[in-house]
């Protein structure tokens, strides 16, 4: 007995990455649900809107605040609580921690010191928003949210030349913005397709050229979470690879 007890107190427990819903609530798998209802602890990047979650499902565990402004303070506190034999599931508001989200420093961290770092299959808003989008999915470039301004234009120009299709996030004040930057570096006919409240009620994608898609949110004020899929740079001089499939 006392010996399994001594045994116990060195055995390391996980880290897992869960991701959660970026809409409907039904989108969580059931193992997402068993791994969040067996963790000893839940780190979430905003307790109040994950608990909306997590009472829908009747997981009730001990919620720790692990967002971008504290993941350096709190990091190595979670390692010791890992390396104490205790399971760990990270969250963030929706969709992969670590993709856009909290949760690279602390799995790179995990990782670094042989920590067992599991990750979730589930929800991302970039994957529904490319195949939905008409344009070529089987190679594809993800950017993100781009620098809001330091390297901006740099890594637009830079991307003016990719030939993959082109995947960026951003927020709806300013993607009117973004589209007109987009339109310049780009060109106007570039085809570009907007998602907007990916599985949600008021889902909606516009498709068109970057000038089209730009006018159509000109005269409608974008609302929502927004993913944004450009076309890949022109492969054959008069022919885009990259157009829409008929």
């Amino acid at each position: 007995m006392c010996k399994d007890s001594n045994k116990s107190r060195f055995m390391k427990g996980k880290l897992y990455i869960v991701p959660t819903p970026v809409g409907n609530l039904e989108d969580i798998t059931f193992r997402a649900v068993e791994v969040l209802k067996e963790a000893d602890l839940i780190l979430a990047e905003d307790t109040r809107t994950s608990s909306v979650l997590l009472d829908h499902y009747g997981v009730h565990k001990p919620l720790l605040s692990h967002h971008k402004f504290n993941e350096h303070q709190t990091t190595g506190r979670i390692k010791e609580i890992i390396a104490s034999g205790k399971n760990v599931a990270l969250i963030s508001d929706a969709g992969t921690p670590g993709i856009s989200d909290p949760g690279f420093l602390l799995a790179r961290s995990c990782a670094d010191e042989g920590i067992e770092v599991q990750t979730l299959p589930g929800a991302t808003a970039c994957i529904p928003a490319i195949v939905s989008s008409g344009l070529p999915c089987d190679r594809f470039c993800f950017e993100g949210f781009l620098p809001q301004k330091k390297g901006r234009q740099t890594l637009l120009q830079s991307l003016a030349s990719e030939p993959r299709t082109m995947v960026f996030y951003e927020s709806p004040r300013r993607l009117v913005k973004t589209l007109e930057q987009f339109a310049e570096v780009f060109g106007p006919e570039r085809p570009c397709s907007v998602a907007r409240e990916i599985s949600k009620l008021h889902e909606e994608h516009v498709r068109g050229t970057l000038a089209e898609v730009l006018e159509h949110f000109r005269a409608s004020e974008p609302k929502g979470e927004i993913v944004i899929v450009v076309g890949g740079a022109v492969i054959e001089k008069g022919e885009h690879k990259n157009k829409y499939k008929e």
